[in-house]
């Protein structure tokens, strides 16, 4: 395990970067475990934390809230540091439904579940590299706390393969049926392997191209990475290290030990007689499926409910997860703390509370209560040393940070914007002529509400009146949210609509113009932190204005306008005192990564005209001959034609 992390920026620390990076980097230096930034939006947190892990070298994981954040960060970061391991860890569920059972109804709802195959290879990419890099840095969601497979497994059933090395290629393809690879001669993909004549091509779980393997009788006579695509050699190698497909992998020798722990528990579980007749006779006829599904194919449906037996802990013991693959020294920073920690506080009891009815009426194993996401305890025990990054942090951050580093002063000289208070009647007709104006001076404008069907309500009649809007809707997949913020960035459209999507971490430098409604309805969407917050959005604009519609002044708008003011009057001294003119954030627009394939955040006046987009597009994917394209094209036309 070596590398060191080398941070590359065309831009040097500016305004109270430079002092930020000397005390959090002294800090973690002098083995402080809990610190805090205040650093307000637009002042470059990412950018002060990339050159404080520079600074003091240490594997790094970056937690956030939400998906759309991790993701901006893990981009971010990894064009900080591009020669380095930056890797990216959320939960690679598209659709989840998961397992419960409903007893005044009697409705028993069985888990459903749809895999992202993409972010499935990043997740185990995530893991290889931590286990061979000390330079890793890994962005991740709180899915992070969830149970993953046993770190000492999914390193030592892995295993070399080198240049010289006497193996024979029936040796080779057992290891890897082993640790979960699949033989397919027709497909490859992640997580498969083929074999003709003396040659076998790998594709990692966690890897794009091809590691071709070349035998010369039982020795490898070559290693090599291939394109996948092009099949041409990219790079030759004198040895390579194959990680398990998956992370849940158990050694052979302890499968029946497993297997056995099983059955002694559901022998104890019946001798009990605190179930009836139903409930027992379901338990013992599921479970003694599932043992024999394990026996015949290794796995079944459901198995992770059984982790507890596979990683041989005890009852009540904590699980296995991402963060047992860090070493002991790594550094964790918890960006959006004030949103990020509450979260992990909560999953642990609402995990638990569904699976109650699921253990008393005889659908799981007790057992099943230690497939779970961490306590905060046990959460606690890993943050040796922990920085909490917000622009307004909460009660535990400053309470456990022995001083807070504060980051006012932006490198741009951008001041945070001016926020206005208007009455409520008449909002909807005052946003549109807001909305017109930022237009006309090539700006984007955000607006956010209280409930979902008033976004839903304002985006159609914002349509209606001319004007293109699109609703960042909560179940637009994580990688879509990217791409819809990537096109209001390009301008595709002018208006943003959401509800609480729009808060914490969102950089659009294009947004001079930011509307909240209902601004005075005191709750968690309108309590200081949140005002504060989605203000912030608009800090990247030197053209930006903020409106507050409410008829009453609120404590939390209050405390908001104050803090705002505050800041801005530090900022615009600042300015003065260094001659400096603040001018709109120039920041690149990233290239398209995924189509956006759900309509929900289009307004339905408007799938008419994307009906024929795709319809162009579709005669040009069939006239070049993409066949494959073509239909797939057809076919999303078709739903939208059924869905009008």
């Amino acid at each position: 395990m070596s590398g060191t992390f080398e941070l590359s920026s065309s831009f040097a620390p500016r305004g109270s970067q430079p002092e930020a990076i000397a005390e959090l980097t002294a800090g973690v230096e002098d083995g402080e475990q809990y610190q805090t930034l205040l650093g307000v939006t637009g002042s470059g947190k990412t950018f002060t934390i990339a050159n404080v892990i520079q600074n003091v070298q240490k594997p790094t994981l970056v937690l956030a809230h939400n998906k759309t954040l991790a993701a901006q960060l893990y981009n971010e970061f990894k064009e900080f540091f591009p020669n380095n391991h930056v890797e990216y860890f959320i939960s690679y569920y598209d659709y989840y439904q998961p397992e419960s059972y409903i007893a005044k109804k009697d409705q028993y709802i069985e888990k459903d579940a749809q895999i992202n195959p993409k972010i499935e290879m990043m997740r185990l990419a995530a893991t290889a590299s931590l286990l061979s890099h000390r330079d890793t840095i890994i962005v991740a969601s709180v899915s992070c706390i969830y149970g993953l497979g046993n770190p000492e497994n999914f390193r030592n059933l892995g295993f070399e393969l080198r240049c010289g090395q006497q193996i024979s290629r029936r040796e080779i393809m057992e290891k890897l049926l082993a640790i979960l690879f699949e033989r397919n001669d027709l497909e490859l993909m992640p997580g498969r392997f083929r074999v003709k004549g003396d040659t076998i091509d790998i594709i990692p779980g966690y890897f794009n191209d091809i590691i071709r393997i070349e035998m010369f009788g039982d020795e490898i006579d070559r290693i090599a990475e291939v394109d996948k695509n092009t099949g041409k050699e990219k790079e030759r190698l004198d040895y390579f290290y194959v990680y398990p497909a998956r992370h849940f992998v158990t050694p052979e020798s302890e499968m029946q030990r497993s297997l056995a722990s099983i059955r002694a528990e559901l022998d104890s579980v019946l001798a009990e007689g605190n179930l009836d007749d139903l409930s027992a006779h379901r338990l013992k006829q599921r479970t003694q499926y599932d043992l024999e599904m394990i026996e015949e194919t290794g796995s079944c449906k459901g198995i992770e409910n059984y982790s507890r037996h596979f990683d041989g802990r005890a009852a009540g013991e904590k699980p296995f997860c991402l963060l047992d693959y860090f070493p002991d020294d790594f550094l964790m920073v918890i960006d959006e703390s004030h949103q990020s920690l509450p979260q992990v506080r909560g999953m642990y009891n609402g995990d638990h509370s569904r699976k109650v009815s699921l253990v008393e009426y005889g659908f799981r194993l007790p057992s099943a209560f230690d497939n779970r996401p961490l306590k905060f305890p046990e959460f606690e025990k890993y943050m040796h040393q922990v920085i909490f990054v917000s622009a307004t942090p909460g009660e535990y951050e400053l309470s456990h940070s022995d001083g807070v580093v504060e980051q006012i002063i932006r490198p741009t000289g951008l001041v945070d914007p001016v926020v206005e208070v208007r009455p409520i009647a008449g909002q909807t007709d005052d946003i549109i002529k807001e909305i017109h104006a930022v237009i006309e001076r090539g700006d984007r404008a955000l607006v956010t509400t209280l409930t979902k069907k008033l976004a839903e309500e304002l985006t159609e009649y914002l349509a209606q009146q001319g004007i293109k809007t699109r609703y960042l809707h909560s179940e637009i997949q994580a990688l879509e949210r990217t791409e819809l913020i990537r096109q209001l960035r390009l301008g595709l459209f002018d208006v943003l609509v959401g509800i609480n999507l729009l808060r914490e971490g969102l950089d659009i430098p294009e947004v001079g113009f930011i509307g909240i409604l209902d601004a005075d309805k005191e709750g968690f969407l309108r309590d200081s932190r949140s005002l504060i917050q989605i203000i912030g959005r608009a800090a990247r604009n030197a053209e930006s204005r903020v409106v507050l519609y409410a008829d009453n002044i609120t404590e939390s708008m209050r405390v908001s306008m104050s803090e705002t003011s505050r800041r801005r009057e530090m900022q615009i001294a600042f300015n003065a005192e260094h001659g400096i003119v603040p001018k709109t954030i120039k920041k690149p627009v990233r290239e398209k990564e995924v189509d956006i394939k759900d309509t929900k955040h289009l307004p339905k006046s408007e799938i008419p005209n994307l009906i024929i987009e795709l319809e162009a597009e579709m005669k040009a994917a069939a006239g070049s001959l993409d066949f494959e394209r073509a239909i797939e094209l057809r076919d999303r036309i078709k739903g939208l034609r059924d869905g009008l």
